[in-house]
C-alpha cells in the first residue's frame, strides 16, 4: 500500500504554541499516558485516542509528530482520503492491516483527512452502503485499539464525522487560528533563528502558523537578497 507512511520528522512539544485550553488538555494527556501503567493497575482509562479539529494549517499535524517524538514511538501517518479513493471495496480491508501495525510496536497511528471515513451516514447507494461498512469496521478497530499505542485523528471539517465515531475518541482538541498575542511568540520564535539584519517582517495577524511561517520565510530571505544586491552594486 502506498497510502501510508513513517514520519520520521522530530517535532518539539514546546515548540508548538497552543492556546491555553489546549495546553492544559495536553499537559493533562502526556502526563496520564507517561504514567498508563500506574493507572491501569487500579482500573482507570487512560486516554490514547485523540480528534483534532479546527482550521487548516494551526497545528494538528504537528501535534501527531509532537507526541511521537515526546514518547519516542513511531508515527504511521495514512490518508484516509487516499485509501478511500483508491479502491473502496478494500478499504476495510486495508485498515486492518494497518491497524494490525500497532498491535505488535507501540507506535502513534495517524488517521489525516478524517472525515474522508466519518461521513455522516445517510447512505441510499451501493457506494454508501459500502462506505457503511467500512465506519462500522473502524469502530470495532478502535473499541479493540491496543492501550500501548496512541490514536490520532485530524480534520478540518468536524461538522461531516459519525458521531458514533466521535464518541469513540477519549479527547476532541479545536484548533483556532492562533491570537495577537499567541502570534506574536511565535513570531519572536521564528526570527530569533536569523541575524538580526535580516529579522525583519511587516506581521501579519488573523493567519494560521503555516501562514506566518511562510511570510516570515519569504521576508527572511527577500531581507538577504536585499542585502547581497547592495553589497554587488
Amino acid at each position: 500500500m502506498n497510502n501510508y507512511f513513517l514520519e520520521r520528522t522530530k517535532v518539539d512539544i514546546n515548540q508548538i504554541f497552543y492556546d491555553e485550553e489546549i495546553k492544559s488538555k495536553m499537559s493533562q494527556f502526556l502526563l496520564e499516558y507517561q504514567f498508563k501503567n500506574d493507572l491501569l493497575q487500579y482500573n482507570l482509562p487512560v486516554a490514547n485516542k485523540l480528534l483534532l479539529h479546527g482550521a487548516t494549517g494551526c497545528g494538528k499535524t504537528y501535534t501527531a509528530k509532537a507526541i511521537a517524538t515526546h514518547f519516542n514511538m513511531k508515527l504511521v501517518v495514512i490518508n484516509l482520503s487516499g485509501i478511500i479513493s483508491s479502491k473502496l471495496g478494500e478499504t476495510a480491508k486495508n485498515l486492518e492491516a494497518l491497524f494490525k501495525e500497532v498491535q505488535y510496536e507501540a507506535s502513534v497511528l495517524f488517521l489525516d483527512e478524517f472525515d474522508s471515513l466519518g461521513q455522516i451516514r445517510d447512505y441510499d447507494n451501493n457506494d454508501n452502503s459500502e462506505m457503511k461498512r467500512v465506519v462500522n469496521a473502524i469502530i470495532q478497530l478502535m473499541d479493540y485499539f491496543p492501550q500501548k499505542s496512541i490514536l490520532i485523528a485530524a480534520t478540518n471539517q468536524i461538522q461531516m464525522i459519525d458521531q458514533a465515531l466521535r464518541r469513540r475518541f477519549d479527547l476532541e482538541l479545536e484548533f483556532k487560528l492562533p491570537n495577537s498575542e499567541i502570534l506574536n511568540q511565535y513570531y519572536d520564535y521564528l526570527l530569533a533563528q536569523y541575524p538580526t539584519e535580516f529579522a525583519t517582517v511587516n506581521r501579519q495577524y488573523n493567519i494560521s502558523f503555516a501562514e506566518a511561517q511562510q511570510l516570515v520565510f519569504q521576508s527572511i530571505k527577500n531581507n538577504i537578497i536585499q542585502s547581497k544586491l547592495k553589497q554587488n552594486n
